[in-house]
């Protein structure tokens, strides 16, 4: 690590400031170049265990940036990967206050619900899938803290990926029922389609991006416990809501869920 624990602190405080006052900022490297990818990661434990003391509770993991659409699009190479608590729940077909979130996108994504506990090193795709539950189809709200949604990667990983709100329903399937490289989704704004995409778009299977995970916590002496929520990362780049916006995933053999934008 790079910084020490004052700063690190302090930049946790001044990103989820940030969050809670809806106010940009800059991205933090611009003041700390020399930060490495454990400072990232200490801070945004750091702003997890602010959330933690405060009473919230973390209900799933994500991960961020596995899409090839969604690395272009931000000019980056590496999955990221954080945390959501439960005050960035939304009830399938409920409503996201605009006036809580800074400036708001979505991505339609495969979320998995473990079944068993996932340990790295070594985990990969059939691990995964031999621990999965079920999949459904998932929603997420994307508030990048930093102006103009312009960060790098240590950055990001700070922001705790960007993490805002998130949706999940439709119908939960079995991993042995569908091929989820192959599984096709549409994203709909206000009734119109927007973006589509397959399961392939995350890292060739949504899969490897929960290994990948897995993998990164084993680092840490953590693992994924059994019934862990996990949104895979965004398929399709990233769409910009604003307030009367209605939005809907649908993907194939496993229905749909929606959100509002009020």
């Amino acid at each position: 690590m790079k910084l020490d624990s004052n700063t690190i602190n302090a930049l946790a405080d001044r990103l989820e400031g940030c969050q809670l006052a809806q106010k940009d900022t800059t991205k933090i490297t611009d003041d700390h170049p020399e930060m490495d990818w454990d400072d990232a990661y200490a801070i945004q434990n750091e702003i997890r265990r602010r959330k933690l003391a405060r009473g919230r509770t973390i209900v799933g993991l994500k991960a961020g940036l596995t899409s090839h659409a969604k690395m272009k699009q931000m000019g980056v190479s590496t999955p990221v990967f954080g945390f959501m608590t439960d005050d960035y729940v939304v009830a399938d077909g409920g409503e996201c206050k605009v006036s809580e979130l800074i400036h708001p996108k979505v991505e339609p994504e495969i979320a998995f619900v473990t079944k068993t506990e996932l340990r790295g090193p070594g985990c990969h795709i059939g691990t995964v899938l031999a621990a999965t539950d079920f999949v459904m189809p998932g929603i997420e709200v994307i508030d990048s803290r930093y102006r103009d949604f312009k960060f790098d990667l240590k950055s990001v990983v700070a922001d705790n990926t960007s993490a805002a709100r998130f949706v999940v329903g439709g119908q939960p399937v079995s991993v042995s029922d569908c091929d989820l490289r192959t599984v096709g989704v549409v994203l709909e704004k206000n009734g119109i389609p927007v973006a589509f995409g397959a399961g392939a778009a995350v890292m060739g299977h949504p899969a490897a991006a929960i290994a990948a995970l897995a993998n990164l916590l084993a680092e840490r002496g953590e693992s994924i416990p059994a019934g862990t929520l996990i949104l895979s990362g965004g398929i399709t780049e990233a769409v910009a809501v604003q307030a009367g916006d209605n939005v809907t995933l649908r993907v194939q053999g496993m229905g749909s869920t929606s959100i509002r934008f009020v």
